[in-house]
């Protein structure tokens, strides 16, 4: 996520020539300062602008379809305008956002995995990410709707302290990213729709949406492809509805007495979703036939709509009196679908650890172990078999895929942060055969990496 915070408050910074954002880059919080004055200009009309470059090099030196190592980047630029302070509208926030990609996969050229690795892969391309008005209504703002172009992962289902994680699966789960359409409205594509949140009471509140059921017109192509540009709006996809219930302690507003020590913050999320999109069988064809038998007529029986439940817990298990910046927490999150004939995953799970303020002086570093798994349906399981008994070719049947990621988040200065990674990936695509040897599976992965994310 960009922080829009700090390109905030760089619009008080001065940098005055053309270098002279150099003179104070060790404390600013963006590399370029205030822009040369475009920030604080912005600023004046209550807009702010931030860019990041997030570049990231991982190899794979163990396993996988074959060995090596790639080059992957995303930069974002994203510009937010306050209605009130631009124009004496109250409670209104504009919001577009660029995403541009560069670089290749090594998930897609050398793993073979479900789990990619890296939040940030995708297919290379420029292109309109998130364009939505936000309308805050009723005291204490208790009702905010916003309607446009928007990226589920950026509020739905997500676990705060998983954030900082590189594997994609700590962002938009496993379950929507491989059943939904086009891996559903979530980065690095968006969909057309409208969220309404309402806070319930202090601690409570539930946010429902309804979005375009696919990110892309054209579902029978790779929808990265046919939505390049991220201007498709699409209208006649049918719909993804989804709900969410949320538990947040402390919530806004509340006091904390002198007397009393910092609370530990917890957050809960209870949800589900469900697309009207039709989905196709994963083991019979339209004629009642196995899709892998030579008689299929190789058109998958199709299913109206799919659904999925979701929770995600972050809890904060310990604080230190000294320094109240070092915490210890744990996050977990699960979700599932009992259709398991329709999707290829029917269950994914990923929990784990981060450790804020780990080392003495280093109150912005973040250290973290962690997890994730997802389980193939048994539709396509059989699947498997079945092509095993009809053509004698070797095709051992899916069944799960874990990994292990360990991190450390390193805060050189304000604007630069950089994380080395490492990743251990078991039974890569629930165990299927090697493309370039076909009569073994794809071995178990080791990556190692390091990330490095600049705000400008």
């Amino acid at each position: 996520m960009v922080n829009l915070g700090n390109a905030a408050a760089a619009g008080d910074e001065s940098s005055n020539g053309v270098f002279g954002f150099l003179s104070n880059w060790k404390r600013s919080a963006n590399l370029l300062g205030n822009m040369w004055g475009l920030r604080s200009e912005l600023g004046k009309a209550g807009v702010v602008l931030a860019v990041q470059e997030t570049s990231e090099l991982f190899g794979n030196p163990v396993g996988g379809i074959h060995r090596g190592a790639a080059y992957n980047g995303l930069t974002v630029a994203v510009l937010q305008m306050n209605t009130q302070r631009a124009f004496g509208w109250y409670g209104g926030t504009f919001q577009v956002s660029m995403e541009q990609v560069h670089g290749r996969s090594l998930s897609q050229d050398n793993l073979g995995v479900y789990q990619t690795v890296s939040g940030i892969e995708a297919d290379r391309s420029t292109r309109l990410w998130e364009l939505w008005f936000d309308q805050k209504f009723l005291e204490q703002q208790k009702l905010d709707i916003k309607i446009g172009q928007q990226s589920l992962d950026q509020e739905w289902m997500v676990s705060s302290n998983a954030l900082v994680f590189a594997n994609t699966m700590f962002g938009w789960p496993m379950v929507p990213s491989a059943d939904l359409p086009g891996g559903g409205p979530a980065y690095p594509l968006s969909a057309l729709g409208a969220r309404a949140r309402y806070w319930i009471t202090t601690p409570l509140y539930v946010q429902a949406g309804v979005f375009s059921g696919s990110p892309a017109y054209n579902v029978s192509d790779d929808a990265q492809k046919s939505n390049r540009s991220g201007t498709s709006f699409v209208l006649n996809r049918g719909v993804m509805a989804i709900l969410e219930l949320q538990y947040v302690y402390p919530g806004l507003g509340a006091m904390v007495s002198p007397d009393e020590g910092e609370p530990l913050s917890r957050v809960y999320r209870l949800g589900g979703w469900y697309d009207s999109e039709p989905f196709g069988d994963q083991y019979w064809d339209s004629s009642g036939t196995p899709l892998a038998s030579p008689d299929s007529n190789g058109n998958a029986q199709t299913h109206r709509g799919a659904f999925s439940f979701y929770a995600v817990a972050d809890q904060m298990l310990w604080r230190s009196r000294i320094d109240p910046n070092r915490t210890f927490n744990v996050f977990g999150r699960a979700m599932g679908t009992p259709q398991s004939s329709r999707v290829p995953i029917d269950f994914s799970m990923n929990f784990g650890f981060t450790f804020k303020d780990p080392l003495p002086y280093r109150q912005d570093d973040v250290l973290g172990l962690a997890m994730g798994y997802t389980h193939v349906s048994r539709a396509l399981a059989n699947y498997d078999r079945a092509i095993h008994k009809y053509t004698g070719a070797y095709s051992p049947a899916q069944g799960g895929e874990t990994y292990l990621e360990l991190m450390y988040m390193c805060q050189m200065t304000g604007w630069l942060q950089l994380e080395p990674d490492f990743q251990y990936i078991f039974n890569p695509s629930g165990g299927v055969p090697n493309p370039y040897h076909p009569d073994r599976r794809i071995r178990d992965v080791a990556v190692f990496g390091l990330r490095s994310n600049i705000a400008f």
